[in-house]
């Protein structure tokens, strides 16, 4: 499987490596979403002498006796016999004064619970060595509240780093490089399964067909990413039942505070407020407010932003029982297949067209450039209703509205005005309307509003 993506990423740490100077690079990001590929396809593109060592959970001796071999390994030099970490990295700090060398500590949270004062040792030499040595020291990290908090003002190495590196998901489209042969629908649907996480994504077949791929990996008792959202969450919780009772109420639907509170069998307002701040610094759920009114907390929703979690709580997790005792395709077919061709995919598919939109405004593609994207408040008078827009945009000359449909027919003239009519009637006012379309359109586009075909979006 070759490296994909991460092109910005790639080209920040290559800065650093190449360099002739010290560099210290710090980067987290949650689980299996490639910092240690992204590292080591660097480290293989510089063509540059590395100590790359992954921390275990074990004792500060046992860890300096593995980095002690690694060093004499990848170095050619005699054995070491250091039995202290501040020893052994003083050593391959004075290694780098005459040259260039990398010296990763790849998920760091561990080797500094067994080494009292890590941090405090680790500034101390970055001080010590700042203008005598070529080392570029690269800290990684998947527990990421650990991870953030060394760049706190308290910690000792705050400001001490070169480099820091938060590692997202891959979009729709980098995550569509590793199924290159599937068709752009179903590149939609494997994406909404399985989002931007590139150990996820290296397990598509796209020989295979999505329902395929669904049912090998996560749908079938014993899959190999059955059990990976639960493992993921009872990593970083300490009371996994609250999370999964708010899992359970966002995959339902409920988005508002006081719906997830009701809906689940969390046991205090205080209590949800800690579940849903610790899912959000996990990326797993995100808090998003419509752009029209940002400020106003009751305006204020709950989703789930990881594909994979919002896949398994709407499908898996439900009906965990009868997955043990049904046949997969049976299972499939009854749980799965209707609901997700008719509803968990279009929807997924909003989320996906913004992504677009978000690309081609970084690109420089949007004229004039977006300035804010997101949901879109309105109150209806006629109805005396209220209701949210899914995507909207703002820009120097106003609002931009934009209709996603994943369905088989095409977007005539009539849906369009339709359409249009609705979003005038809450008083919405708009110079432009975009439509994204799975199956093309039967109207054509005026000045004021513009089609994009499901294929564009992966050119």
């Amino acid at each position: 499987m070759g490296f994909y993506g991460r092109t910005k990423e790639l080209e920040k740490l290559k800065n650093e490596i190449s360099s002739d100077r010290m560099s210290f690079s710090l980067i987290y990001g949650r689980r299996r979403i490639g910092k240690s590929e992204l590292v080591k396809q660097t480290i293989k593109e510089n063509d540059v002498r590395a100590i790359y060592y992954e921390c275990k959970q074990v004792t500060e001796e046992s860890n300096v006796q593995s980095i002690c071999d690694l060093v004499s390994e990848e170095l050619g030099l005699p054995k070491l016999g250091y039995t202290k970490l501040e020893e052994i990295a003083d050593y391959i700090f004075k290694l780098s004064e005459n040259e260039r060398l990398v010296f990763v500590l790849d998920e760091y949270p561990y080797l500094r619970k067994n080494v009292k004062g890590l941090d405090s040792i680790i500034q101390s030499l970055v001080d010590k060595y700042r203008k005598e040595c070529k080392l570029k020291l690269i800290i990684l990290g998947s527990y990421v509240d650990v991870m953030k908090s060394l760049l706190e003002e308290s910690n000792p190495l705050y400001g001490r780093t070169d480099l820091v590196i938060d590692l997202k998901q891959m979009d729709y489209y980098e995550s569509a490089l590793f199924y290159p042969h599937m068709t752009d629908e179903d590149k939609v649907r494997i994406y909404s399964v399985f989002g931007g996480i590139p150990y996820f994504n290296e397990l598509i077949d796209d020989a295979k067909s999505v329902k395929e791929n669904i049912i090998n990996l996560i749908a079938s008792p014993g899959a190999r990413l059955e059990n990976e959202v639960s493992m993921y969450l009872n990593a970083e919780i300490s009371k996994i039942e609250n999370a999964n009772e708010v899992f359970d109420a966002l995959a339902r639907g409920y988005s508002k505070y006081r719906d997830i509170l009701s809906q689940s069998h969390v046991s205090s307002g205080p209590t949800l407020v800690d579940v849903l701040d610790k899912l959000i610094r996990m990326e797993v759920v995100e808090k998003k407010a419509p752009i029209n009114d940002e400020n106003n907390k009751k305006k204020a929703g709950y989703y789930i932003c990881d594909n994979l979690s919002l896949f398994y709580f709407k499908y898996i997790f439900r009906y965990s029982s009868q997955l043990k005792i049904m046949d997969p395709d049976v299972f499939y077919e009854k749980y799965i297949n209707r609901d997700f061709e008719d509803f968990y995919v279009p929807h997924r598919f909003e989320e996906i067209c913004r992504q677009y939109l978000v690309r081609q405004n970084r690109l420089g593609n949007v004229e004039p450039v977006i300035e804010k994207i997101g949901k879109y408040y309105y109150d209806d008078p006629k109805t005396r209703t209220n209701g949210e827009f899914d995507v909207v945009t703002q820009d120097e000359k106003g609002y931009v509205f934009y209709e996603m449909k994943f369905r088989e027919k095409k977007i005539s003239k009539e849906m369009i005005e339709e359409e249009i009519r609705q979003v005038n009637d809450t008083g919405l006012d708009c110079y432009k309307y975009v439509f994204f379309s799975r199956a093309g359109f039967s109207a054509k586009e005026t000045d004021e509003i513009k089609h994009i075909e499901l294929g564009q979006l992966f050119d």
